[in-house]
């Protein structure tokens, strides 16, 4: 078993694996830059070690981090999300070292990051794939031409894309002149790579991911799906598990594509299969190759610690459940708290955390790095907390998501908290039919009215006053 691991992250993914290290015996080591000097994961690990005043250059800086694990006798790196989670490269040093990546082989990385190597290893293993190039388009002459085959609207996408940047869609040949350039101009910011390709895109689809584990041993099992459909440019926003529409068939056919596509690539430790589906239709879409932000609700419906099977794993171990050990129970949802303020199209909103509290009781978990007096970096991604709700039936988890809300304060920010009660309340919603278009069919949902909390009221009378008393 690991003895010590660095946590190559920072925020509440590195808050998690602190606690899985924590229950595990193991020692966690922190890595930290200037503005989270003073954040939570810094506090709860073992060891903590700063890397220089720059807010992302230590963070994204593969050799140096490897170089750290191995000064501070740390014998694995787990990666976490985002940052170095599904850089190919970061594993091949980790490898070179000696130390244990906390993930799947360079090589896998490497494959399933490519797009369209991805689209290739899963023709191979019959698993179904939306109409498309099999390759990286070679200019915009070619983009026109396989558009005009498959048919448009089409989806232009950076090969080496993810997070939702590098993807643009086209409805006819005058959107695809335009945006071909602006495609290949992203993907080069933003992946240093400007091969991009084409796929046929799936109009209103639900987008459903499976969480698949897999071991050393030849071992991979799935813990069912979720559903990821509400989104906002394609960023998801509330993420629900299992899926309230699928069917049960439905739910065991992605379940075994989603292996078959593990196995098929070789793949070991946590990842995540994408799939759009419509009507009766599953497509894969891509895979992720390390612990997803919502991996939280597939821990809550199926019992199982994914951050300490990663960890098994990692160590040699073989997988703790057969398939048939797995079942669900429930249903369970996930709010990502987002300091932005959806009255103003999102606008982030950072700043100081005045108050914070987190809701409690039965089915109620949060996983969060934020505290009361913590200020929220500019620099990060806006999400600073997640709520997980879980009941047995998908009416009681509706109703405890809006309990759950309404009992949380996060003050000194604006948050997605108040707009994810009207999305509660809405029909389509509630009915379990909606897909992907539900956040921008429904703008409506914004409009909602600002209500203050009495002890917010309160708390500016007691300031009102004792700045008067102090005049």
């Amino acid at each position: 078993m690991l003895k010590k691991i660095l946590i190559a992250n920072r925020g509440e993914i590195a808050v998690r694996i602190v606690r899985a290290c924590a229950e595990m015996n193991i020692r966690s080591v922190a890595i930290y830059t200037e503005p989270d000097r003073y954040s939570l994961h810094v506090k709860r690990a073992d060891e903590a070690y700063y890397l220089g005043e720059d807010p992302l250059a230590g963070y994204l800086d593969p050799r140096r981090i490897v170089n750290l694990a191995v000064e501070t006798g740390c014998d694995a790196i787990h990666p976490g999300y985002g940052f170095l989670s599904e850089n190919s490269e970061f594993a091949r040093i980790c490898a070179e070292r000696g130390v244990t990546f906390i993930g799947p082989k360079s090589d896998v990385i490497a494959k399933m990051g490519d797009k369209t190597a991805a689209r290739a290893s899963m023709i191979a293993a019959g698993v179904p794939v939306t109409p498309g190039t099999e390759g990286n388009l070679a200019d915009l002459d070619e983009a026109l031409s396989v558009a005009d085959e498959i048919g448009y609207p089409i989806m232009l996408k950076a090969t080496s894309g993810g997070g939702g940047r590098g993807i643009r869609r086209c409805d006819n040949a005058a959107e695809l002149k335009a945006q071909y350039p602006r495609v290949i101009s992203e993907a080069t910011k933003a992946f240093g790579s400007a091969e991009v390709f084409m796929e046929k895109c799936i109009v209103d689809p639900k987008h459903i991911e499976v969480q698949v584990l897999a071991d050393s041993q030849g071992n991979a099992i799935h813990l069912y799906e979720r559903d990821c459909s509400i989104q906002r440019r394609n960023q998801k926003l509330i993420e629900i598990a299992p899926s309230p529409s699928l069917t049960p068939e439905q739910r065991n056919y992605v379940g075994e594509l989603a292996v078959r596509a593990a196995k098929a690539v070789g793949y070991e430790n946590a990842g995540t299969v994408e799939f759009l589906v419509t009507g009766n239709e599953i497509y894969f879409m891509e895979m992720n190759t390390r612990v997803q932000v919502e991996h939280t609700i597939s821990e809550q419906i199926t019992g199982v610690d994914i951050v300490r099977e990663q960890i098994r794993v990692a160590s040699g171990l073989p997988l703790s459940y057969r398939q048939e050990d797995i079942s669900y129970r429930g249903f369970a949802l996930q709010f990502r708290i987002n300091a932005e303020d959806p009255k103003n199209n999102f606008l982030p909103s950072f700043g100081r955390i005045t108050r914070y509290y987190a809701p409690g009781g039965p089915g109620v978990r949060t996983d969060t790095a934020i505290y009361t007096g913590y200020t929220i970096p500019p620099y990060f991604d806006s999400m600073c907390l997640k709520l997980i709700v879980w009941a047995l039936n998908w009416e009681d988890a509706l109703d405890r998501g809006a309990r759950a809300l309404s009992d949380m304060r996060v003050q000194g920010v604006k948050t997605t908290a108040r707009y994810y009660q009207e999305i509660l309340q809405d029909p389509d919603f509630r009915s379990g039919e909606f897909n992907t278009s539900f956040v921008p069919n429904h703008p409506e949902l914004q409009n909602y009215s600002e209500k203050r909390d009495p002890s917010e009221i309160a708390l500016a009378i007691a300031a009102a006053i004792a700045a008067h008393a102090g005049v």
